[in-house]
């Protein structure tokens, strides 16, 4: 039965890879608000999740303005995927047609294709727009590919999310591989704004007022390579289109703490994420753990105590 299913899945996928970039962009931009709607109603488990990240988020919002902005995370998590499949579509010579890229500051660039960087970004507006922009502005990513359950997923996904130049790793030996390519002055894009289980891989920070866990790896690569950070964000527009805003470059002191480093590269986001709430994967659980041994209610329900994020906790405070 297994077979037959991950059968069924491919055959499905390749299909959208092969129908959706001959959909006409304006039916595809309608499409997706229909899928996202229709998923906020049916995704019972993820909409509970949304609404209580956003209670405890953003306390001051109203019940109403808390689903209009459930809703409108799903719309846009919808448009994220169906352009990843439309992407086939994206050209050297077209890319610029549907993405643009403005840097803060004017030394960024020659900087970072002069020593190489590391891009990172949460799941923010379309993350996966952004990652093959990259390729296409000539900075070819060396990226830890997603496996799935199915391998016949892994290598469609892999050869969409490649298709502009990036060379895709398997996660087996992947910091290994990452420091080599890094070390040649290439590039790595991370999305850092997942929530992984307290280890010596990750840190204890602030985020929309509470502690959640995520990983370092972004802050240990470039204090270790002596390498900047760009925190990058892909904004979504009605037209279809996508402006990217690359800000930085973020510099790691050989002394400075990773939590607090990891706080500096959150504190980016969390300003635009406060601008455009409805632009973040509020339907994931970003805060599972409790930094007590109680429930609390400036928490979502979901959470948990858990003794090895508190000790991660008293060490942020020593």
């Amino acid at each position: 039965m297994k077979k037959i299913r991950y059968f069924i899945e491919v055959c499905l996928v390749r299909l959208a890879v092969w129908g959706i970039p001959r959909v006409p962009r304006s039916l595809l931009m309608a499409l997706a608000k229909v899928l996202g709607t229709l998923a906020w109603w049916l995704d019972s488990r993820g909409h509970s999740t949304a609404l209580e990240n956003l209670r405890v988020a953003f306390p001051e919002m109203t019940e109403a303005k808390q689903h209009w902005t459930g809703r409108a995370a799903y719309q846009n998590f919808a448009r994220t995927f169906i352009d990843l499949f439309w992407s086939e579509r994206l050209t050297p010579e077209n890319w610029r047609d549907y993405v643009s890229i403005h840097f803060d500051h004017p030394e960024a660039q020659p900087l970072a294709r002069g020593t190489g960087a590391i891009w990172v970004t949460p799941h923010y507006g379309n993350f996966e727009m952004v990652s093959l922009g990259w390729g296409y502005f000539d900075f070819p990513l060396t990226v830890v590919a997603q496996d799935f359950k199915n391998p016949g997923l892994t290598e469609i996904f892999k050869k969409l999310r490649g298709h502009s130049g990036h060379t895709m790793i398997p996660q087996e030996n992947a910091l290994i591989r990452l420091i080599k390519a890094l070390k040649r002055k290439g590039h790595t894009a991370m999305l850092t704004d997942l929530n992984i289980k307290p280890s010596d891989a990750a840190a204890a920070i602030r985020c929309f007022g509470l502690e959640t866990c995520v990983t370092t790896a972004h802050v240990m690569l470039a204090r270790r390579l002596k390498l900047p950070i760009f925190p990058t964000l892909c904004h979504p527009l009605e037209d279809g289109t996508y402006h990217v805003t690359v800000h930085g470059p973020i510099w790691i002191g050989d002394d400075e703490p990773a939590v607090d480093a990891a706080q500096r590269v959150w504190d980016v986001f969390e300003a635009a994420i406060r601008v455009h709430p409805e632009r973040w994967m509020w339907m994931y659980k970003h805060w599972r753990y409790l930094p007590g041994e109680e429930k609390r209610t400036d928490y979502p329900g979901y959470a948990n105590p858990s003794k090895a994020f508190r000790k991660l906790t008293r060490s942020k405070q020593s």
